[in-house]
């Protein structure tokens, strides 16, 4: 089976795909701002990366969602509940962590979908 690799660098590739299902992991692409804005500008590079895919977020099969403050939770949620489809909601998980790759990161996604 090949397993397809969307811009991959020496580190990591911005999604993979193997037997239909879209690997993607992303992070926001500001190192400040509150959860709110860290979140939007996540999700909407992850939607770009899943259509670049041959996905797209009604397809969203998992997420798993990490934060380094869980009072961030009720802000990303809103976030979150606003850019997903009606009726399109994955199973989720948020956990807390210490610390993410960047000091100023608040917020950081690992998805699975379905390709089209």
């Amino acid at each position: 089976m090949t397993i397809a690799r969307l811009n991959p660098a020496p580190r990591y590739a911005d999604a993979t795909v193997f037997r239909g299902i879209v690997h993607a992991v992303e992070v926001p692409t500001i190192e400040d701002g509150d959860i709110r804005h860290q979140t939007e500008s996540m999700l909407d590079l992850l939607e770009k990366t899943l259509e670049q895919a041959g996905s797209c977020k009604s397809r969203l099969l998992m997420a798993t969602i990490y934060l380094i403050d869980m009072a961030d939770y009720d802000g990303m949620n809103a976030v979150w509940e606003k850019w997903l489809p009606p009726g399109a909601a994955p199973s989720r998980a948020c956990v807390q962590v210490v610390r993410l790759a960047k000091p100023g990161w608040r917020v950081e996604i690992a998805v699975q979908a379905a390709q089209r």
